[in-house]
């Protein structure tokens, strides 16, 4: 369906019913400026309650919505919220938590020990990206990989004499690779249900964009690497059997099979597995698959309010009006793809969340592929991508300031833009991004 002038001048549009997103901005941007650079509070930015912020928003759209009553008010958030993309989107990211509560630390460690045992120590920077992508993939959260590979990445800069800002840079690149292309990925859940497209279409599509980035990443580091002093190498034990959960959700996950499906493959066998080893107790099980649940309550809380507040807004003729703008500057296909790279990416700037920045862009995103005739797995693949290279290079975001805080518990100072200096990964992906819009075409099914 291409684009006609006549029809989109004839849509309602109002650009005051935007007013609701610049509250949310301007309320969670200053507290977290406050927080963070004037009250000198570690993590500033997530002291703020995003779940608080959204809810000062939506009760500036609610009173913005005037000429109809308070129940029908909520009977147009209450249509937003019963999407189908919405339910969806809540269930699997309960089960998502679960997962990572069954298999938990030791799962994970045992992938990174397997792969450095066998790692000449010059190779070590190189298997320690592979790995954080690896982990990232598997566990689908990128601030878990980083909290869990960073004191090893610390351990390999020590032992072996590559510098920790390298070291550590190559795992928050690493994590924001899994967290842009893993299945069970918050971002990965929300792109591809907000678009309505299948998470093995929006794999297929990301995985163009992602590999070559990641190959030249690895080469970047291979030259950095035979140019550096390295001394020895680092070994400690794995369980080779705690590592076949993260695999099969992989394998699962990459040929097809449902996501619900998927996740309970995974949480099965890692239930069955961490019981079978004695690694746990089944009360101790069933906690940690309560805490996995409960660590997505604000993700899920914020997915429910972000449906109602955009509900209200393109009611009142918000969306219309930002899609007029749109237009305005973005002309064509790989114009409106580049569109809703930079809407999601300054929509993550002003929240330092990139799950919450695509919620918070789907819907704008899919009257854009709509209007310029962009195929729904591309669309969510630009949504994630670009979310993704937002969010890993933002010095305030959770990946870095969660990197510089386990550094600093290992005795280490570190700054952001030492960090920032080397995120290849994220940089190179960017590169990608943009050669895969105004280079590969398109393709529609």
């Amino acid at each position: 369906m291409m684009f006609k002038e006549s029809e989109f001048i004839m849509k309602k549009s109002n650009a005051l019913a935007l007013i609701p997103i610049g509250v949310f901005v301007v309320f969670y941007l200053s507290l977290g400026i406050i927080f963070e650079y004037v009250m000198k509070i570690p993590m500033g930015f997530y002291n703020v309650p995003v779940v608080v912020a959204f809810l000062v928003a939506l009760l500036v759209a609610v009173v913005q919505t005037r000429g109809i009553s308070l129940d029908k008010k909520f009977e147009i958030m209450g249509q937003g919220v019963g999407d189908k993309n919405i339910i969806t989107m809540l269930i699997i990211f309960m089960l998502a938590g679960i997962f990572v509560g069954v298999v938990g630390r030791d799962s994970a460690e045992s992938v990174a020990y397997f792969m450095l045992s066998i790692t000449p120590p010059r190779l070590s920077v190189v298997v320690l990206f592979i790995i954080s992508c690896f982990v990232s993939t598997a566990m689908g959260t990128s601030v878990g990989t980083i909290t869990l590979i960073t004191p090893i990445a610390v351990a390999i800069a020590e032992g072996s004499g590559f510098s920790i800002p390298l070291c550590v840079g190559t795992v928050v690149g690493g994590a924001m690779f899994g967290d842009n292309l893993s299945f069970i990925s918050d971002t990965t859940i929300a792109a591809c249900n907000g678009q309505g497209c299948e998470m093995k279409d929006k794999f297929r599509t990301n995985f163009a964009i992602v590999v070559p980035a990641a190959i030249t990443t690895i080469l970047l580091i291979l030259a950095l690497s035979f140019n550096t002093e390295v001394t020895e190498n680092i070994n400690k034990d794995y369980n080779m059997l705690q590592i076949l959960p993260y695999i099969l959700v992989l394998i699962s996950g990459i040929i097809g099979i449902n996501v619900f499906l998927t996740l309970l493959i995974g949480i099965v066998s890692g239930s069955i597995i961490m019981l079978s080893t004695g690694s746990i107790a089944f009360s101790d099980l069933l906690s940690n698959m309560g805490t996995g649940a409960s660590g997505m309550f604000e993700t899920s809380m914020v997915a429910v309010l972000v449906a109602a507040l955009c509900a209200l807004i393109k009611h009142n003729g918000g969306f219309d009006a930002l899609l007029n703008g749109i237009k305005r500057v973005f002309k064509g296909n790989k114009g409106g793809q580049l569109g809703i790279g930079l809407l999601v990416g300054l929509m993550d700037i002003a929240t330092a969340n990139n799950t919450v920045a695509i919620v918070m862009a789907n819907p704008i995103a899919s009257e854009m592929a709509r209007d310029f005739d962009i195929s729904p797995r591309k669309t969510a693949s630009l949504l994630d991508t670009f979310s993704c290279i937002f969010q890993g290079i933002l010095p305030y975001g959770a990946q870095i300031l969660v990197a510089l805080s386990v550094v600093s518990t290992l005795g280490y100072e570190m700054t952001a833009f030492q960090i920032i200096s080397n995120l290849f990964y994220p940089m190179l992906l960017l590169l990608s991004s943009l050669l895969f819009i105004f280079v590969i075409p398109d393709k529609k099914k």
